[in-house]
């Protein structure tokens, strides 16, 4: 009988221990004073990284801690609020969205438990009201009983072009240019270390994703705009923390890539597929997911500038 049980708890932990061990691990790197950086997988999202294929922060001030981007749910919120308590004892006072992506707001319902007040651009809040179950039904079919918890919270506050945010001494700028990858995104300025959040309107090491919802012409606007701020380091929506130049080359120099081409295409009358089978993407082939996304990028590319 004791040899049945014993072996019915090794067989237990022989399943168990790999999902445990399969879990995404929220470590934090101060990149300049008081500012700490999540740099997710580049990856798409698994049950593994518990759809935490995003970069996200925070900011530690004197009179208490901004967190930039939510997390992709309740529990991976969870994870951040504890990693944040392992550096300071400041309550978190505010949850900046930078955009309607699900891993940039899926948590705000962690935080807004523990009293935090959440802000996004109007637009993304309704990117977020409109997509959230669409949202939360894919990411349940990835990470099963790890979404649980989850619910779509919206923004509190909501802003049309700029706020900014004062505390302990650490002024925080939220700016909207024109969106991009999503019609509500938005960056976070640090002015007094020169830390660009880019959110998604900055992919590097991997490409760049043009979804239903994105718009190729705003995005470029949007990131001259932000090349004006000059920043000294960027937190970019995906990929490592990077510099002006690698940004350009990884995103502003894609994007361009793209429209320029398809504009080519639409003045001669080339129908679509013509348009893509003389398009020539592969300067770009050494990013991740350039095999999955080069066609869907292009494609959608195409059909906007048409009714443009």
């Amino acid at each position: 009988m004791l040899k049945t049980c014993v072996t019915k708890l090794f067989l237990f932990a022989l399943v168990t221990l790999p999902t445990l061990a399969a879990a995404v691990d929220l470590r934090f790197t101060e990149i300049a004073p008081g500012v700490h950086v999540f740099v997710g997988e580049t990856s798409g999202r698994t049950y593994e990284n518990e759809g935490m294929n995003a970069n996200t922060g925070f900011v530690v001030t004197k009179d208490g801690v901004v967190v930039i981007d939510s997390g992709s749910s309740y529990q991976v919120a969870k994870k951040m609020h504890e990693a944040i308590r392992r550096v300071t004892k400041q309550p978190v006072k505010y949850v900046i969205n930078t955009g309607g992506q699900d891993h940039r707001w899926l948590g705000n319902g962690y935080f807004k438990e523990q009293g935090a007040t959440i802000i996004a651009h109007k637009k993304a809040a309704a990117d977020m009201s409109t997509r959230g179950a669409e949202q939360l039904a894919g990411l349940k079919n990835d990470l099963r009983e790890r979404i649980d918890g989850t619910r779509a919270t919206l923004p509190d506050e909501t802003f049309d072009q700029e706020k900014v945010l004062k505390l302990g001494g650490t002024e925080l700028r939220i700016i909207h240019y024109f969106g991009g990858h999503t019609p509500g995104d938005s960056v976070v300025w640090l002015p007094q270390s020169r830390v660009l959040f880019s959110g998604d309107l900055v992919y590097v090491d991997r490409l760049l994703g043009v979804i239903p919802v994105s718009n190729t012409k705003d995005w470029l606007a949007s990131f001259e705009g932000l090349e004006k701020l000059a920043p000294k380091r960027i937190v970019p929506g995906h990929g490592k923390v990077c510099d002006l130049a690698r940004a350009r080359r990884d995103t502003k120099d894609y994007l361009a890539l793209l429209r320029s081409h398809m504009k080519t295409a639409l003045d001669k009358g080339l129908d679509l597929q013509r348009a893509l089978d003389t398009l020539d993407q592969s300067r770009f082939k050494s990013l991740l997911n350039y095999e999955s996304l080069k066609g869907g990028n292009a494609s959608r590319t195409y059909l906007e500038m048409e009714t443009e």
